[in-house]
């Protein structure tokens, strides 16, 4: 087997090549500005992989996805060392230097009772680095970069703000100034100005993320996860709705709400399968005549899109990414007609299973290109798998 070292060097030997001579003319033409959305689309698609395995999926597309971002590291270090700033040793160096240097504790002789003396010996050490570096000591509040999500800028602040002892003393306090906080924006509300309607908006939202750091629940996590709600619920109306037979935009509200209500029932009703550590946010039910058949399609099929076949009782097939289940029933009274779309975390993944569907299921695939790929399984229903 070989080592991690043997395979970083091996990474950084590829990257050399493709940037040096008679190497790939679309990595000889990047520079660190025409780089920059690369690393941010990965790092996105790691969060995506983090959430699939939290809830559940395997661990496979993770590791996949962490190769993808560290190539963006070393990409960035080849673009250095080209200009002979620093090379991809020194980033390695660096790092195990400041974690070294920040965990005296564990590499040196210090004693520390919890983790909250560690975080604050982090920011003194922290700091004293800083006026080494630069003479001054700056804020405590340096660090958290500005292109970061708001929520997650939000709670990392107040984070960086506790650590020197500025902090409510308990979660009753944060709960009480959240309540203060919407008490001015109804006052905003009446008030119609659209000023006073920003900023105060922007009080309770920040209060929510100071919240959400007490409950030790990141607030970025917790609002990605509601929309992942939202879109497996939204998906699970527009799915009914076109096995009902009616045409997307002239359902009632009343009829969507109805349906909407349905997909939560099955989440609550819904037991947590033996091989996932949660329960799936939701549940949606299809019929199969053939399930033998069914279940064989989406066996292949489900590790390509970061899915896992879970425990099923006789006469069903269940497949989940941890949030979503599929659950494929013989004979069965689900829904029938159309399937949904599945996202997919990257137009990688798309083509892979465009060319694993074309090669063992002729004919499965139903036309269309990247991002994108509309497959037919054996029950008849029609899936789209989308970047």
């Amino acid at each position: 087997m070989s080592t991690t070292g043997t395979e970083l060097e091996r990474l950084v030997g590829i990257m050399r090549r493709l940037r040096g001579e008679g190497g790939c003319p679309w990595d000889r033409e990047q520079d660190l500005r025409s780089m920059r959305p690369y690393l941010a689309e990965e790092t996105f698609e790691v969060l995506d992989e983090m959430d699939r395995v939290a809830y559940g999926g395997p661990w496979r597309s993770l590791c996949e996805e962490l190769g993808d971002l560290l190539f963006q590291i070393v990409f960035h270090a080849q673009l250095a060392a080209e200009k002979d700033a620093f090379t991809m040793a020194d980033v390695c160096r660096a790092i195990s230097d400041k974690i070294e240097s920040r965990h005296p504790h564990v590499f040196g002789d210090r004693q520390v009772q919890n983790s909250t003396e560690v975080l604050f010996n982090w920011a003194q050490l922290k700091a004293e680095e800083k006026k080494r570096k630069t003479g001054r000591v700056g804020s405590v509040l340096d660090g958290v970069p500005t292109a970061a999500p708001a929520l997650l800028r939000a709670e990392r602040l107040t984070e960086k703000a506790s650590r020197m002892g500025f902090d409510w003393p308990d979660v009753a306090g944060v709960r009480a100034k959240l309540d203060e906080e919407l008490a001015e924006l109804d006052e905003a509300i009446a008030s119609k100005d659209r000023d006073a309607l920003e900023h105060e908006l922007g009080d309770v939202l920040f209060s929510l993320a100071n919240l959400g750091r007490f409950l030790h629940t990141p607030p970025e996590d917790a609002l990605r996860m509601a929309i992942r709600r939202f879109t497996t619920r939204f998906q699970h109306i527009e799915s009914a709705l076109q096995a009902e037979g009616v045409p997307l935009g002239s359902a009632t509200l009343e009829h969507m709400e109805r349906h909407w209500q349905g997909a939560k029932a099955a989440e609550k009703a819904l037991p947590p399968p033996a091989s996932l550590p949660r329960a799936p946010l939701t549940a949606l039910r299809f019929p199969a005549n053939d399930l033998a058949a069914q279940r064989a399609f989406w066996d292949a099929v489900a590790p390509l899109i970061g899915w896992q076949a879970v425990p099923a009782p006789s006469g069903e097939a269940r497949y989940s990414d941890g949030a979503l289940l599929l659950v494929f029933t013989s004979g069965g009274t689900g829904t029938p007609g159309a399937g949904v779309t599945l996202g997919a975390p990257s137009s990688r993944s798309v083509e892979r299973l465009r060319a694993t569907l074309e090669a063992s299921h002729p004919g499965a695939v139903q036309g269309g290109s990247s991002p994108g790929v509309r497959f037919q399984d054996p029950a008849g229903l029609l899936w789209e798998y989308t970047a």
